[in-house]
């Protein structure tokens, strides 16, 4: 009697490599890249497969672009005024966009204040602005199905700046526009959302976010996210005050009063509230962003797939890009190691989560700015360890 032939996987292992970026060090793809270096330097025969990663945040378009997007540019003013050039996302058939608000009004554009004492004044002038000049060159581009990712925001406005750049009018009570970003807020008497609105007419508009924030409270945009920001403990009540007086603006313009209460309205300092009174639908970022790039086609048939992030804790397990994965992959019945920069993660908690293993660079490389400094031959190394486990071979 013949014998069975071999599966595709014990031929010819298969790998699925879907990391987001490690946040001030690599990007999703430079991840997988130099793990995939590493895998086939100890298992030339692996086939690895590779599918980058975002929650909504930093390295967004950057996902589904690699999934065959095209990449558009716009000139956009940043989150302290500044005009740069912001790189968004088409589908191939042109109909929808992808935007991200860290490539418009993102901390990742200027970095973190250089001296601890602009931190206040930095988290109270950002603006949103610029993404929503994101949002009105897609719409002028012809496309009428809008995603907006609004992680890694600088901004703190409660998304008035957004509005403004879409048409709307935010007025004093002497009718003169209020300046950008929480004094504006403060200053505001009347919102016209109408022109907006107008702008949006046929438009579907989605709220992609990794967060379930509500706009205010303890845990709300000012107390969670303020303090990434700069904001110290009088600038977050502040910007809470400020935030609630504008959703009293907003009901009062003839949005749903809960509309603060909902799922993501504190998400991007509020940017969220602004997007769920333009109509989006809230969806979780990961989710969509799986669906987008097509994950699950790639798992079948797979023998291991590797996520990961910069740090693994206690927020990756709650709809971080890692945990996204981790639930696919389990779902395929396809064991998943994390890669991380460091882990906080207790043995109990990676085993309860699901992961078959959690590997760090601080493993490899002790000292954390190397870490930071030069991943790539950190996660070439680990990549190797894992084609040796590939193949059978005892890893270092």
């Amino acid at each position: 009697m013949t014998p069975p032939a071999p599966s595709p996987s014990a031929a010819r292992p298969r790998v699925v490599l879907a990391p987001d970026g490690f946040k001030g060090s690599v990007s999703s793809g430079e991840v997988a890249a130099a793990l995939c270096e590493g895998i086939l330097s100890t298992c030339p025969d692996a086939d690895v497969r590779t599918v980058p990663v975002a929650d909504g945040g930093d390295g967004t378009v950057e996902a589904v672009l690699a999934a065959g997007w095209q990449p558009r540019t716009a000139r956009v003013t940043g989150p302290w005024g500044g005009p740069h050039a912001a790189t968004w996302a088409c589908s191939t058939d042109g109909g929808t966009a992808l935007l991200e608000l860290a490539a418009a009004s993102g901390m990742s554009l200027t970095g973190q204040p250089s001296r601890p004492e602009d931190g206040p004044t930095r988290a109270l002038t950002a603006t949103s602005t610029g993404t929503g000049e994101l949002m009105a060159a897609a719409l002028d581009a012809g496309c009428r199905q809008l995603i907006v990712g609004v992680g890694g925001s600088a901004c703190s406005d409660g998304g008035a700046g957004l509005l403004t750049a879409l048409g709307a009018r935010v007025l004093d009570g002497e009718g003169r526009p209020v300046p950008p970003g929480v004094p504006g807020l403060e200053q505001a008497a009347k919102l016209d959302l109408d022109p907006a609105r107008e702008r949006l007419t046929a438009t579907r508009l989605t709220l992609a976010a990794d967060v379930t924030n509500a706009l205010l409270g303890p845990t709300g945009a000012a107390a969670v996210y303020g303090p990434q920001k700069g904001a110290d403990a009088v600038t977050v009540a502040r910007i809470d005050a400020a935030l609630a007086r504008w959703s009293t603006l907003l009901t009062d313009a003839g949005c749903a009063p809960d509309l603060a209460e909902r799922a993501g309205s504190g998400a991007a300092g509020g940017v969220g509230l602004a997007l769920l009174a333009l109509g989006a639908q809230y969806a979780s970022g990961i989710e969509l962003l799986l669906d987008l790039a097509r994950l699950d086609d790639e798992l079948a048939g797979a023998d291991l797939v590797v996520t990961g992030e910069g740090r693994l804790d206690a927020q990756t397990l709650h709809g971080k890009a890692p945990a996204g994965v981790l639930a696919r992959a389990r779902a395929a019945g396809v064991p998943v190691v994390a890669v991380c920069g460091t882990s906080e993660l207790t043995a109990s908690d990676v085993a309860d989560a699901g992961f078959a293993g959690v590997r760090t660079l601080r493993e490899v490389e002790p000292d954390l700015q190397g870490c930071l400094d030069d991943p790539a031959p950190l996660l070439a190394r680990i990549g190797a360890d894992l084609g040796r486990g590939l193949r059978g071979r005892p890893t270092d």
